[in-house]
This record gives structure tokens, C-alpha cells and sequence, in this order.
């Protein structure tokens, strides 16, 4: 009689532990593995989050699904509409990104430069000789090693 005992209480023990374990969402997330439902609401949120920041930077939606091809783009677009709504209700006016700017203003720096550079008359350039200038040489290319 004891012998059948211990096993039916092991059964029992084995049971339970089981159904417990089987509705617990902290022995999925303990290993790493999340549900598709979690998965989904998470890429949702963050494309919603996306498309707020996107409007509240005054980008159009379409650079905005440019510039994250990743994200969904239902989700982008809800987000987008959601801030353009709250903007408008609160006159709100978007926030230009400042690196973006400081990036493409450097850019132009360097470009009306350069266009300067290739304006200026040939006595106006830095080390140009005006009297019988000579015709610029040919690069010659050095090789690594010969054969």
C-alpha cells in the first residue's frame, strides 16, 4: 500500500507543478521567449512612437518611412496622425532636428568652398602663379611593387 501511495502523490505533485507553470508568462520571459502577441505590440509601439517623433521634427511621413524601413508602416502613420492631431489642438510648432542642420550646414560650408575656390580669378588663389604658368602634369600613379 505504500508503494502505490508514493506514486500517486508524485503523480499528483507532477500535475499540479505542470498546470501551473503552463499559464505562466514569467517562465517564457525568464527563458527569452516572448509570444507574437507581445512581439506585435511592442513593433506597434514603437512605430507609432517613430511617427510622433518624425511629425514633432516636422518631417514628412514619406521621409519618415524612408529613413525607418524597418518599422510598420500602419503603425508609423497612426503615430504620425496621432501627433499632428495633438500638435494642432495645442499649437504646437515642430522642432527641426539640430544634427541633421549642423550636418547639412557644414556640408554647405564646405561646397561654397569649393565653389569659391573654382570662381576666383587665378591671381586670387593661393599659391597660383599668374605669369607663365605651366600646364598641370600628369599624376603619375606609384605601384606597390613592379613585375
Amino acid at each position: 500500500m505504500h508503494l502505490t501511495a508514493m506514486p500517486r502523490r508524485a503523480l499528483i505533485a507532477i500535475l499540479l507543478a505542470s498546470s501551473v507553470l503552463a499559464g505562466c508568462d514569467m517562465l517564457g520571459g525568464a527563458l527569452g521567449i516572448e509570444s507574437p502577441e507581445k512581439v506585435a505590440a511592442a513593433r506597434e509601439a514603437d512605430g507609432k512612437a517613430i511617427g510622433g517623433a518624425c511629425r514633432h521634427a516636422g518631417r514628412a511621413i514619406e521621409d519618415c518611412y524612408a529613413l525607418n524601413k524597418k518599422a510598420e508602416k500602419a503603425a508609423v502613420f497612426a503615430g504620425w496622425r496621432d501627433m499632428n492631431d495633438y500638435m494642432r489642438e495645442n499649437k504646437i510648432d515642430p522642432v527641426p532636428p539640430q544634427l541633421v542642420t549642423q550636418v547639412a550646414g557644414a556640408k554647405a560650408t564646405v561646397v561654397e568652398t569649393e565653389d569659391a575656390g573654382r570662381d576666383a580669378p587665378a591671381a586670387d588663389k593661393p599659391g597660383a602663379k599668374t605669369e607663365g604658368a605651366a600646364k598641370p602634369r600628369a599624376r603619375v600613379s606609384a605601384k606597390a611593387h613592379d613585375s
